[in-house]
Order: structure tokens, then sequence, then C-alpha cells
């Protein structure tokens, strides 16, 4: 039974999941066609990953406050594509409810994972279900009420685990995109694939890779979308970038945001 996570379980946690989506990432690409059909979700996310572990392996960190602050640092400088990003949100917000902890307890753990899928949900413009908003949501509801009562992190994440399952099977239904395509969303994969890695993590094994899948019966989703079938439909710049923007302390991010709105698509 684990009742607290410190720094150094933290750090291996993230280093699994990094390791995970790294052996993931082309099993992730190939579901990969919501917002564009590109097949890049699963590199995205594992070069974002990549950039915050790399940092992480740089420093000895002393507490999960300043283990995740280093993690959250990492993937807002090495965010990648629309999936990178929201990664990055994610632990913005698990950052910023440990900031100043020694460790963490169930109860803030899930508070901090709360706080991830808050800041993901208000930073993107245009929040869309059936999507890794959508997996983290109903993954994070499920450590918020074992957390109510339970204090073994262990069994917590593996609630986790299991309700991120769930979900992720459930965004062929919510999502027309993939409903049309018959796949799960990739990036509610990829983030399936990170939590998996961290369970695995506190329970002392190797992390989750992928293996050759077996053949889907007709009425079960397919392992890899047919990307001849789409295309970018009304996007007229087909292209995604990131910037990180300085602003004067005057200036709203609702503001701001609203102005980056009349920009491309």
């Amino acid at each position: 039974m684990r009742e607290y996570l410190d720094a150094a379980a933290f750090k291996d946690m993230i280093l699994c999941a990094n390791a995970a989506l790294e052996h993931n990432k082309q099993l992730i690409n190939e579901l990969n066609v919501f917002p564009v059909p590109d097949g890049d979700t699963g590199t995205n996310m594992s070069l974002t990953m990549s950039v915050a572990t790399a940092e992480l392996k740089k420093i000895t960190p002393a507490t999960i406050g300043e283990a995740a602050d280093c993690t959250a640092s990492g993937l807002l400088r090495g965010a990648r594509g629309n999936s990178g990003v929201i990664l990055s949100l994610l632990f913005r917000g698990i950052a910023k409810r440990l900031k100043g902890k020694a460790t963490a307890d169930a109860k803030l753990f899930a508070a901090a994972m709360s706080d991830g899928v808050d800041a993901a949900y208000k930073a993107v413009m245009k929040p869309t279900e059936g999507t890794i908003l959508t997996v983290s949501r109903v993954a994070t509801s499920a450590a918020l009420e074992f957390a109510e009562s339970g204090s073994d992190l262990e069994l917590m994440l593996s609630c986790t685990v299991e309700s991120a399952r769930e979900a992720l099977a459930d965004t062929i239904n919510l999502n027309p995109v993939l409903t049309r395509a018959g796949v799960i969303d990739a990036g509610g994969k990829g983030y399936l694939v990170m939590l998996e890695a961290m369970l695995a993590s506190l329970r002392g094994e190797a992390p989750v890779y992928s293996e050759e899948p077996a053949a889907p019966a007709a009425d079960e989703p397919r392992e890899k979308a047919d990307f001849s079938d789409f295309d970018t439909g009304e996007i007229t710049f087909a292209y995604c970038t990131e910037f990180i923007v300085s602003r004067e302390n005057a200036k709203s991010p609702e503001g701001l945001r609203a102005f980056l709105g009349t920009l491309g698509d």
C-alpha cells in the first residue's frame, strides 16, 4: 500500500510514461484522424514528453512540487501539436496544485489531476468531447471519487486507468469523425498509455509496450484509420504551429485569445 507519492516516485512515473509513449507512438499515430488526419499524434506526444524527461534527468528533485514543476516546464517548452499542448496543460494544473508540497497523498494528487483537466478545458478554444479531454476528465473523476474514502495511491491509479480505458472505448461514439473512421481517439489512447505506464511504475513493473494487435471482430473499432478517407475539410491553413507568447500584465488572457481567434482557422 502506498499512501504518499514523493519526488523520486513521481520522477520515475514520468520516465516510464515517456518510455511507453515512445514505444507506442506508431500505434497511436495510426489512430489519428481528429482534428486533422495527419497521423502524428503519437509522435507529437512522445516528442513533448521526451523534453520533460530530459529536463527531469538533469535534476534530483527534493520535493514532488519541484519534480512536477520541472515536468510542466519541459512539457510547455517541448509541446508539439494539439495533443502535446493539451498534455502540457494537464501537467501545468498538476504542478500548480503540488507547488511547495514535499509529497502528495491520494486526495491531493487527485485534486492536482482535476486542476490539470480544468486548465486543459479552459485553454482549448473549442473543447470537443470524444478526445483526450474526455478521457482525462472521466479518469480524473474516478480518482476524485476514490480519494473521498480511499488512501492507497496504487489502487486509486488503478481505478483511474480502468475508467480511462472505458472512456477511450466510448470516444468512437462521441466524436462523429471517429465514428466515421471506426477508430478510438489517438490522443486519448496516448493518455491511457501514459497512465498505464505510471501505474506500472508504482507497482515496480516495466512500462506497457504495444503488441501486434489481433484482428478485430466486425463490431469492434479498427486498429488503425484509413487516411485516404479524409481531407482537411473546412481548414484553409492546414498547419499546426505552437508559440510561447510573453504578454504585458495589463493585457487579459481573454483579450489575447479573442485576438488570436481572428487569425488562421
